[in-house]
């Protein structure tokens, strides 16, 4: 009897044992999942000025990228802009960066060093062209540039890249027609501020910080830039059909804006790389842009736009193979 007893006692310890590793195992496949590793190494992520948009998303980004990827380094590298960034990554010095539309085109035009090679993973959100002026100033269209002093950008900066185009819409040679000075968003409003400067261009989501906080500071207006000037803009062919018409919201900059909405110029800005990167690790990047999307735009008021249903739009690049492969894994 106590035989036996003991023999059914043994048998429900090993059962028992048996079912808590069982569970442990089950436990630990949960939190430590044993399949596929998350990719790995060490990637250049080109962003953009001081204080600009596109450093301050590619800083974001990388915070959800620690999460969602957490053997993956990710360094960031400032650069001029949208100009520079393409050029950084067809040339191999970054594997991913954000750039518009325009500059893409342009590059692929001339047929620069890579120009093949470039792939896009994602459209993120449109550039919004800005024109801004003190309050009291003359300037209100873009004619009356002419002759004065503006800050059009760093040679490598999309702003540059579309200021020209747009001073030379409006009958204005860039380089002799105005008195060009080669400052970004980190030192325009400061400039503008202290009269050092007539005008100046950027080019960036909305709002920009840097031309929030000088709204608060400094009276402001946002010149118009619409009408004829977008017909003649696509008469240029080339990089300016990228360009389209758009109005800024009136709750983009209040106090310069007042209460009224202004017409202005906007290109699609999208998430590069090139031909041989990583086919997992572009999807898994790309799969974590769009699911950061409202947690970036928390702060980035821009990334908000990053849309499912427009992302796989990036002409004029072919979608990289990795990001083909999120977009298809989502399909309902």
């Amino acid at each position: 009897m106590f035989q036996a007893l003991s023999r059914i006692g043994r048998r429900r310890a090993l059962l028992g044992s048996a079912t808590a590793f069982l569970v442990f195992g089950l436990l630990l496949w949960w939190l430590l999942p044993l399949g596929e590793e998350s990719p790995g190494g060490t990637i250049t992520f080109s962003t953009g000025t001081p204080t600009g948009v596109y450093e301050k998303y590619g800083t974001l980004l990388q915070g959800a990228l620690a999460k969602d990827m957490p053997r993956l380094d990710v360094r960031l590298v400032n650069s001029d802009g949208s100009q520079e960034n393409v050029r950084r990554v067809a040339t191999g010095k970054a594997d991913f960066s954000i750039a518009a539309a325009d500059a893409v085109e342009t590059y692929l035009l001339h047929d620069k060093p890579g120009a093949d090679r470039l792939r896009g993973c994602s459209r993120l959100y449109d550039d919004y062209v800005h024109l801004v002026v003190p309050r009291s100033s003359s300037v209100r269209t873009v004619a009356d540039l002419r002759g004065k002093k503006v800050a059009v950008g760093p040679s490598g900066s999309g702003v540059r890249l579309i200021a020209d185009h747009v001073l030379r819409a409006a009958g204005i040679d860039p380089a002799r027609g105005i008195k060009p000075l080669a400052d970004g968003i980190a030192t325009m409003p400061g400039l503008l501020e202290q009269h050092k400067i007539d005008a100046f261009f950027w080019s960036g989501g909305l709002p920009t910080s840097a031309v929030l906080e000088l709204s608060k500071s400094f009276d402001i207006r946002l010149v118009p830039i619409g009408g004829d000037l977008i017909k003649k803009l696509h008469g240029q062919g080339g990089a300016s059909r990228y360009y389209r018409a758009a109005v800024m919201p009136a709750d983009a900059y209040p106090r310069a804006q007042r209460g009224s909405a202004v017409q202005t110029v906007a290109v699609a800005n999208f998430l590069i790389t090139r031909e041989d990167a990583d086919a997992k690790l572009t999807e898994e990047l790309t799969r974590t842009v769009i699911a950061s999307r409202d947690h970036i735009g928390a702060v980035v008021h821009a990334a908000q736009l990053v849309d499912l249903r427009t992302a796989i739009y990036t002409d004029p690049l072919p979608l990289h193979e990795g990001a083909r492969r999120y977009y298809r894994s989502i399909k309902p």
